[in-house]
């Protein structure tokens, strides 16, 4: 079978030499099947020769391990997840998505906590967000982590948090860079690496191709395998162990990929150049988790770089959401 939208393409093409010319509104309408397929092959990552539109779907779909979820409207909230913020720009975004998976979102900001206002006793989890806390000046994600490591009050809420063994964290980009500092205080945590400047040495912004791995992450779970576009956006996003056993040990939860689904060392697939494609890591239990690219904001079919026509309001990155929604009860 062949992609019947090139015959007819040619056809017009045909038609309009024979004629002297075009009008622009019929080569657009002309092209728009093949325009279809290209942008989504691309943004799919996919190789092999497709067969039409509906064929598309099909390969498209052979990239989650999983059926995405059609939910119309937000799941009833119960459990408490907090946003917190440093402030970051990310957790209106953070905020939302957890809404959606039946949550009840409250923004909480790191003074609240070391002023004694708030406290983390009462929230199921938390969710740091991306942006950029204190303006990063002592590196990313680094002020944020000593405003809590060196504040008594601070230190004791996080400490008592991590600690209580029914609770769960996600840290995305800045709030990645964040929690990998606080690693002492995060049990299973010690082996994480920090987050330095990418090789490029420049700021990495666009949509990315990324595999979920098998790992014990509660966010995860059902996904492994599924390769999906994601979007990232850091500075200071390759991983750098401490010792070559950490990176071996490693409780690996995401990694880029190339088109091919092969592992992402070279740029620009790997945007920042951590070793193995590393963009994300949990912990024994898979209560903590922290990711470099932003789920967040691709948690709407709307967001993505591109979805099938039949999609329904969530993208496939709802699912990790609603994972965590599930495993809290």
């Amino acid at each position: 079978m062949t992609d019947p939208s090139q015959p007819a393409f040619l056809k017009f093409l045909e038609a309009g030499v024979a004629k002297g010319g075009f009008e622009t509104d019929d080569v657009l309408a002309a092209a728009l099947p093949l325009m279809r397929q290209v942008v989504a092959v691309h943004a799919a990552g996919l190789v092999a020769p497709l067969n039409g539109i509906e064929d598309l779907i099909v390969a498209e779909a052979g990239h989650l391990m999983f059926i995405p979820d059609k939910v119309n409207s937000p799941e009833k909230n119960s459990s408490k997840v907090e946003a917190l913020q440093a402030p970051v720009s990310g957790a209106v975004e953070v905020a939302a998505a957890f809404h959606r998976a039946g949550f009840e979102a409250a923004d909480v900001h790191m003074s609240d906590i070391i002023a004694g206002r708030m406290s983390l006793a009462g929230f199921a989890g938390f969710a740091a967000g991306g942006g950029f806390s204190y303006g990063d000046v002592l590196g990313a994600g680094q002020g944020w982590a000593k405003s809590i490591l060196f504040n008594p009050r601070a230190r004791e809420e996080f400490e008592a948090f991590f600690g209580r063994g029914n609770t769960f964290a996600l840290g995305v980009c800045n709030g990645c860079q964040m929690m990998t500092a606080l690693k002492n205080l995060i049990p299973g945590a010690s082996q994480w690496p920090a987050f330095l400047r990418n090789r490029s040495e420049q700021f990495e912004a666009r949509f990315v191709e990324v595999e979920i791995t098998p790992s014990p992450s509660l966010f995860f779970e059902g996904m492994q395998g599924s390769r999906m576009p994601v979007a990232t956006a850091h500075g200071e996003g390759r991983a750098v162990f401490d010792a070559p056993a950490h990176l071996k040990n490693a409780l690996v939860s995401m990694r880029f990929v190339d088109h091919h689904g092969k592992i992402a060392e070279t740029y620009p697939q790997n945007p920042n150049g951590s070793p193995e494609g590393i963009t994300g890591l949990t912990t024994a239990d898979g209560r903590f988790t922290v990711v470099m690219p932003h789920p967040e904001r691709v948690f709407r079919s709307v967001q993505m770089s591109w979805a099938p026509d039949n999609a329904g309001e969530d993208s496939p990155w709802m699912r990790m959401f609603r994972n965590c929604r599930r495993k809290v009860g």
